[in-house]
């Protein structure tokens, strides 16, 4: 491996998510421990983000929709516009979460002018999150964690066609929902989807459990000339194919998302974990969720390697 990097990247940023522009930059969003704004950062180098200068572009409203736990943001280059997915609470019920798109045609999104584009809505109006968005051969579509009243449990993964970066037509398809015993410790959750395209597969990296040491990631695997819309298409990893390794001190590596190396040679992965396993309180409240990169490989059958989270640079 030629590229390595020092972590953690960037301090007390969790839900990290990079995405490599066409420009050459990196350009960097994540859950600020306050969960009270959105920010954007860029740089030319991945370990640069770390010092690049946050801008806000985006803060809560004081009341009603979009007023609480501002989580998760992602930034999305889309037919020459930005975007930013995001879920949000109200102060009058901070966990009652759904998803929200902001948009800009700004060339340059730390300086543009957002403009709220509203609710992402579902079939149902329940806890929704992390919402995330890939294209493939033509199709635009959305994946994302919600909670089914009618499942057991707090959320699982669907998949729909968009019919803009802000809508999606048709039924949500489940494709996977928290049911081995590494997903549903704590809490019965898959969230945080994050869309890896290489060998002829579709990836879907996902988080599980809950957000202590016992965090960690799954992998869904598809075909790539397969019906994405069927659950069918889709095979779930029985092991966890990233998790909290005592001995480099990562503790709940998850909630990921994917780039590649400067040169653009070696795939990247970008995820938050903490240096320790003991959290006072409420692991939510505890801000340390660094943001951290390391390259990984692939395996002889097409499928990525993510290896163990690495240790902290001395």
């Amino acid at each position: 491996m030629k590229n390595t990097y020092k972590n953690p990247i960037v301090e007390q940023r969790a839900d990290p998510w990079v995405y490599k522009h066409s420009d050459g930059y990196y350009y960097f969003t994540g859950s600020v421990p306050a969960y009270d704004r959105i920010e954007l950062r860029r740089s030319k180098t991945i370990q640069g983000l770390g010092e690049a200068e946050p801008v806000t572009v985006w803060e809560k409203h004081e009341s009603g929709p979009m007023s609480a736990l501002i989580w998760a943001p992602e930034i999305h280059f889309i037919d020459g516009k930005w975007y930013i997915y995001f879920a949000a609470g109200r102060t009058d019920a901070q966990f009652a979460h759904r998803m929200y798109v902001l948009e800009t045609g700004s060339e340059n999104p730390l300086e543009g002018s957002w403009e709220e584009k509203g609710q992402l809505k579902t079939t149902w109006e329940s806890f929704s999150l992390d919402a995330t968005t890939f294209e493939h051969h033509g199709v635009r579509y959305l994946v994302w964690p919600q909670n089914d009243p009618d499942i057991k449990g707090n959320t699982n993964l669907y998949i729909a066609e968009m019919s803009n970066p802000w809508t999606i037509k048709g039924e949500p398809v489940m494709l996977t929902k928290p049911e081995l015993d590494w997903e549903i410790i704590g809490y019965l959750v898959n969230e945080g989807p994050a869309v890896l395209k290489r060998n002829g597969k579709v990836f879907i990296a996902y988080s599980a459990s809950a957000t202590d040491h016992n965090y960690c990631m799954g992998l869904l695997s598809a075909d790539d000339t397969s019906d994405l819309l069927k659950a069918s298409s889709w095979e779930k990893k029985q092991e966890p194919v990233f998790q909290t390794n005592e001995e480099t001190g990562q503790y709940g590596p998850g909630h990921n998302s994917f780039t590649v190396s400067e040169d653009g040679t070696e795939d990247v992965i970008v995820y938050h974990a903490r240096n320790y396993k003991e959290i006072e309180g409420n692991p939510l409240h505890d801000p340390n969720r660094h943001t951290r990169a390391q390259v990984f490989t692939w395996n002889e059958d097409g499928t990525p390697n993510f290896g163990v989270p690495v240790s902290d640079a001395n």
